[in-house]
């Protein structure tokens, strides 16, 4: 009797047992990514750990609380020696300061609100470490992103992370359809975080209890406008705080100390009603204050679009979808308009506050979890 020798899919998407599947796993040193290298690997697959180094080592040694720092580098390289797998630090500085640091200081003067993470995934993780993937012969690049992949009718599918708390598809939406046909997110289908410690623990990782990055790496303090000071040095300008009505109410030490919905430490005590950031004017080095109801916003323009929907971005007049206009909102119901390929007006159903140029502005199926990609808020044309 023949033998069969027919191979299942294995639990990567791919026609072949395990040991035969390369996969890169992005480790930054933390619990999720070491996580998903020790569960690959116990499944038998050929594992690789990648960690980038994004400072220089005697900087990177005295940083805490941030991926891709000293700590977090001798971290991944402890789980994957004892995991068994080998490993990789490429020195990503040069890279990391012209593709994040140097737009985020540049944003910032602008007057807007960046999000680095957002440029760190599209523009280093998912490309030049994709790349460096596909040099090791990798079949595919795993991470420890709590977002989900599905197989759909057109090809790879971007879904919100069963644990909505743990979501980071607002991060990811830049992910194109060429890197998500071979990213792979193991974690995306967890309920908690809890039950990932609890892998942890299952595979006695040093890391099990480790604490969550918070800040921004390179601002693991959340001084933005301290590190934006040591980027451009005397870039703060002082100039006034002016109400929207025009009145002058008082002197500020520079416009990268504000974002708009600013409320506290504006320095113009005494007044009968709380004011808010609204506008920011960096040409007329101004900080512009107004009451609460100023800050709500129902059109918002959006540009650098990424669309993952299955027919094309423009062939219809409108789209209606949900969107998030912050990382720690719901999606809400909109109408997407397209402009071009990249460009669109998304009209929000029930106005939102604090709508600020620099933010992403991401897109949702109205029912279920599907990502639809999304762009980046602007000021609008001029």
């Amino acid at each position: 009797m023949a033998l069969d020798t027919e191979i299942t899919v294995n639990s990567l998407g791919f026609a072949k047992r395990p040991e035969d599947t390369r996969v890169v796993v992005a480790m930054s040193g933390g619990v999720d990514s070491s996580v998903v290298a020790a569960m690959l690997k116990a499944e038998g697959y050929d594992v690789i750990g990648v960690t980038l180094q994004l400072y220089d080592h005697g900087a990177a040694l005295a940083k805490k609380g941030a991926c891709c720092a000293g700590i977090d580098i001798h971290d991944a390289r402890r789980v994957a020696e004892e995991m068994g797998f080998p490993h990789y630090v490429l020195d990503y500085e040069n890279i990391f300061r012209e593709a994040v640091i140097e737009e985020f200081a540049d944003s910032y003067l602008g007057g807007a609100t960046p999000v680095p993470c957002i440029r760190c995934n599209e523009r280093v993780k998912f490309k030049d470490l994709l790349a460096t993937a596909r040099d090791l012969d990798a079949d595919c690049m795993a991470t420890g992103h709590y977002i989900q992949r599905f197989e759909g009718a057109t090809g790879p599918e971007l879904h919100r992370a069963a644990d909505h708390n743990r979501d980071q598809s607002y991060f990811l939406f830049s992910t194109t359809p060429e890197q998500l046909d071979y990213l792979r997110f193991p974690l995306g289908h967890l309920a908690t975080k809890d039950e990932t410690r609890a892998l942890a623990r299952r595979f006695d990782l040093m890391v099990a209890d480790k604490p969550d990055s918070q800040d921004i790496c390179f601002v693991p303090d959340g001084n933005y406008a301290g590190v934006i000071e040591k980027l451009r040095p005397g870039a703060a300008e002082p100039g006034e705080i002016v109400h929207a009505d025009g009145r002058v109410l008082g002197m500020h030490e520079g416009v990268i100390h504000y974002t708009i919905g600013q409320r506290r430490g504006l320095g113009i005590g005494g007044l009968a009603d709380p004011l808010y950031v609204v506008r920011l004017d960096v040409d007329a080095r101004q900080v512009v204050v107004g009451p609460k109801e100023m800050l709500a916003t129902r059109v918002v323009p959006v540009r650098e679009i990424n669309w993952l929907g299955d027919a094309p971005f423009t062939s219809q007049e409108e789209w209606h979808l949900s969107v998030k206009v912050r990382s720690t909102r719901p999606p809400r119901e909109a109408i997407m308009r397209p402009i071009s390929e990249t460009e669109a007006e998304v009209e929000l159903l029930t106005p939102e506050e604090g709508v600020s140029p620099g933010q992403a502005c991401v897109f949702y199926a109205s029912e279920g979890s599907r990502v639809f990609g999304g762009g980046w808020i602007w000021s609008g044309r001029r």
